[in-house]
This record gives structure tokens, C-alpha cells and sequence, in this order.
């Protein structure tokens, strides 16, 4: 009898749990769909019926007008300009974090604690502290109107990557680099051999990671940036907004629809190598 009121209140606590979890979820996602649902509305409608959920009727005008772009460029080059930053920016981030890494967990130098502590303290630094003097720099470097300011810089590594990968290396017992040395393996070679395949889930997170951030950097693009011709996706969307006239809502609720699909095929693609980097770190750290 007691067995079977603990699987009754075991069933009930499990069906108020997914019950719980799934109006949440609901609730969260919910200004997602409003904003997919009002790329198919008018824009008229768009705030004129904001308490209803779906479209009178589905037109894909938004769709065709806001792909036209602005000034003759459409968002063909915009989609362009935005995976040649994030891709050539998360090559850059991803294999420089994981060679610091590599360093910071395997290898013993001077002033090792003096470098580890300034990677710390640069995860910790918000970008508006750091981004005045960065257009200084990059300005009197001649970079300013290119992408080298958001592309150069990562190929230097990001703190939280790094951070990321050394979790994970150090969870990789030595022994295995004492063999590799015995075989003839330099510390080189254990990198790529033996430590590199051994990451692969840190690896895929910090690429994950790495271009959701660039893929949304909208505040590097506004402050580099002068051409219409090299602007991000991020920052065409800005464009649709007119304070001094009226506002294309419609065509910016379908571009920015648009904008979310290569960061759902990359989540839905390696949702499982994030949910295992993220885990294993957290449980070997």
C-alpha cells in the first residue's frame, strides 16, 4: 500500500513538474512566435491587433520587401557579410582558445599565474568599458571601416573559451601525455594527438558559442562599420527602424525570422556535443 502511494505521488509530482516546465518554456518562447507570427501580418496589423496571436491572413510581402534591402543591397550581401565575420572569427577563437588552453593546463612557464589572472579579468570587463579604446587603437591602425577589428582580435583567444578548454583538459588524466612522450611525442604532438580529439565536445561549444556572439554583435559592426555594403545582418535589421518616419515592422519581424535560421541549424545540429561540453566541464571542473 505504501509502495504504491509513493508511485501515485511520485507520478503526480512528475506530471506537475513537465506541466510547470512546459508553461514556462511557453511563456518564454512565446515573443519568438509573436514576432515569426507578425512577419506574416501587415504592418498595420502588427500592433493595431497585438493581442492576437495569428495573422488575418498569411501574405509573404514582408518577406520579398525586406529581402530587397536598402539602397540597392539586399540581404543577400548582408548574410554574406555575416558568415564571413562569424565564420572567420569562430576559426580564430576556437583554435587560438584551445592552444592557450593547452598551455595554461599543461604547461609550466613564467608568470603563468600573473597571465592566467588577466584572462580572468578580461572575461570580467563588459565591452563598453573596453570598446572606446579599442576604436583608438584599431583607428590609429588604420582598421577602422574594415572588418579587421572584428575578425583580428579573436584569433588571439577569448577568455571564456579558454577558461572553457582548460576545465576540460585538466579532467584528461597525464598518463596519457607521459606515454606520448615515451613514444616520442612532442608537446606538440600531444596536442594534436591526444589532447585535441580528446576536447572535441569543448570544441563544438566554443564554436557554438563563438558564433551565436558574432552572428549577434551588433554593437562592433555599429562602431567599426561605415559601409553599407559590409554591414551584418545584426546591424541591416537597425536600418528597418526610422524614428523620424514610419517604421517597416513587418519587413524587420521577417528578416530578423530569417536572421535566427543558421543559429537554429547549428543548435539543432550540435545540440549534442553542447549539452555534453557543457556538462562534462561542469562535472570535471
Amino acid at each position: 500500500m505504501r509502495m504504491k502511494n509513493y508511485t501515485l505521488k511520485r507520478n503526480a509530482m512528475r506530471v506537475i513538474y513537465h506541466l510547470f516546465t512546459f508553461s514556462f518554456a511557453c511563456v518564454m518562447i512565446y515573443p519568438l512566435v509573436w514576432m515569426i507570427m507578425g512577419s506574416f501580418k501587415d504592418t498595420t496589423e502588427i500592433f493595431r491587433h497585438a493581442e492576437h496571436l495569428l495573422p488575418q491572413s498569411f501574405h509573404l510581402g514582408n518577406y520579398i520587401k525586406g529581402w530587397k534591402g536598402f539602397a540597392n543591397v539586399s540581404f543577400t550581401v548582408f548574410f554574406k557579410n555575416s558568415l564571413i565575420i562569424s565564420g572567420l572569427a569562430t576559426v580564430g577563437a576556437v583554435c587560438s582558445s584551445a592552444i592557450i588552453a593547452y598551455g595554461f593546463a599543461r604547461c609550466n612557464f613564467k608568470g603563468k599565474g600573473i597571465w592566467f589572472s588577466a584572462m580572468l579579468v578580461s572575461m570580467m570587463l563588459p565591452f563598453q568599458i573596453i570598446m572606446i579604446p579599442q576604436y583608438i587603437l584599431f583607428n590609429q591602425m588604420g582598421w577602422a571601416g574594415t572588418y579587421l577589428p572584428l575578425i583580428v582580435p579573436h584569433f588571439f583567444g577569448q577568455g571564456f573559451f579558454i577558461f572553457l578548454n582548460i576545465q576540460f583538459i585538466k579532467g584528461i588524466p597525464r598518463d596519457l601525455d607521459e606515454v606520448a612522450k615515451i613514444d616520442g611525442c612532442s608537446i606538440y604532438g600531444i596536442f594534436t594527438r591526444i589532447i585535441l580529439p580528446l576536447i572535441k565536445p569543448s570544441i563544438v561549444t566554443s564554436a557554438i558559442f563563438s558564433f551565436m556572439w558574432r552572428w549577434d554583435d551588433f554593437m562592433s559592426s555599429l562602431i567599426f562599420l561605415n559601409n553599407p555594403l559590409q554591414y551584418p545582418v545584426a546591424y541591416a535589421l537597425k536600418l528597418f527602424a526610422d524614428p523620424t518616419a514610419g517604421s517597416d515592422w513587418g519587413a524587420m519581424f521577417a528578416m530578423a525570422t530569417l536572421s535566427l535560421v543558421p543559429i537554429f541549424i547549428i543548435f539543432l545540429t550540435m545540440q549534442k556535443y553542447l549539452v555534453e561540453g557543457i556538462a562534462s566541464t561542469g562535472i570535471k571542473g
